[in-house]
């Protein structure tokens, strides 16, 4: 199994009470330590402007400047963003602003991309709320579009949402164009959501990776659809690589637990969530796969990677403050699952071998 790191940018009130001039220090900080521990394959942020759960004043900072500076301070470990709404920005335009940070990085960028769902945010922001399925078709034009300027420099498309006309993508991203005969695709694709008709079938087409959240047997269903796609697309399933997201609250006790618990619930109370949305959010982080003793995460993570979970991308929602939790993770989980193919268990489960 690989693992990823969730960087706090503030979205989900993981910054609260610490003076903005200090943010970028917070943050450099834990992306130069995850860059110094080869546990961590990959850094990642979140593609929202609003807070999570309720939007306050409360910071959240922009994930694709965040993707830049980071490729600045950091030389090995790959970046994400988990996952890039397409609504919020023109897929031309994404795609070159991708490229300029996979070259500035080395060639480490990957691309997580989604259709969007925080209506809040896309209202504000301008851009009105289109029905699901109008956002989905955004995300299926949109990355075909960023494909193309990847591996050829150019984009043309004439579809119902973008319209490109010999948009001009020069140099190439680092990671490759596309060559007969291989996948090589440019800069990897994360396709985002659980959506078994639409999303999930964007994935089989076109995503280098998937990821959607659940517990085992929710996930044995996605990827059980995910598979079908793959064989009513002609593609092997295997060549797709599975994530999740999991928030990780690790103890070594229950009290232990029950302590960062309790100063999980005093920053999102002193962000100024309201208490209905509090208690949700709590019981979310008490049911997570991620919530108990290294032996419990451990044992938990191991049956999801026997169902073809192979990439788990781990926040920490105290990390800002506290790194213990951190820590205890990279000494007693890390070791026992980290692989450097995502792919090998699952292409054995698929082939039967």
């Amino acid at each position: 199994m690989k693992f990823g790191l969730f960087i706090p940018q503030g979205w989900r009130h993981d910054l609260v009470g610490i003076d903005p001039a200090q943010h970028w220090g917070v943050m450099a900080g834990l992306a130069r330590r995850a860059d110094a521990n080869e546990g961590w394959s990959s850094l990642w942020v979140f593609d929202h402007f609003h807070t999570l759960l309720h939007p306050t004043e409360e910071a959240t900072h922009e994930a694709w400047s965040l993707m830049a500076a980071f490729a600045g301070i950091t030389s090995r470990i790959r970046l994400g963003q988990m996952c890039t709404c397409m609504g919020y920005r023109n897929p031309a335009y994404l795609a070159k602003v991708a490229t300029t940070v996979d070259i500035v990085s080395e060639g480490r960028v990957e691309m997580g991309i989604g259709a969007g769902w925080y209506e809040h945010e896309w209202r504000a922001y301008g851009y009105g709320f289109p029905r699901a399925g109008e956002r989905l078709g955004q995300l299926r034009e949109g990355v075909q579009i960023m494909r193309q300027m990847w591996t050829t420099g150019y984009g043309t498309f004439d579809g119902r949402h973008y319209q490109v006309d010999g948009a001009m993508n020069f140099p190439l991203p680092l990671q490759g164009a596309a060559v007969p005969g291989s996948r090589a695709n440019g800069i990897p694709l994360w396709i985002a959501g659980g959506g078994e008709k639409v999303t999930l079938r964007i994935a089989a087409q076109y995503a280098d990776y998937t990821n959607f959240f659940g517990g085992l047997q929710e996930f044995q269903a996605k990827n059980a659809i995910l598979v079908e796609h793959c064989r009513d697309l002609g593609r092997d399933p295997g060549e797709i690589v599975r994530s999740s997201n999991y928030d990780i609250i690790i103890g070594h006790s229950q009290g232990e637990i029950d302590d960062r618990l309790a100063l999980i619930r005093d920053r999102l109370e002193r962000g100024g969530v309201p208490e209905d949305k509090v208690e949700a959010r709590m019981r979310h982080y008490a049911g997570s796969i991620g919530c108990g003793t290294p032996e419990q995460i451990v044992e938990r993570l191991r049956a999801l990677e026997q169902a073809g979970m192979t990439y788990c991308i781990a926040n920490f929602a105290e990390v800002a403050y506290d790194t213990s939790g951190l820590e205890a993770f990279e000494r007693e989980v890390l070791p026992e699952l980290v692989t450097d193919d995502p792919h090998g268990h699952l292409w054995h489960l698929l082939h039967g071998r």
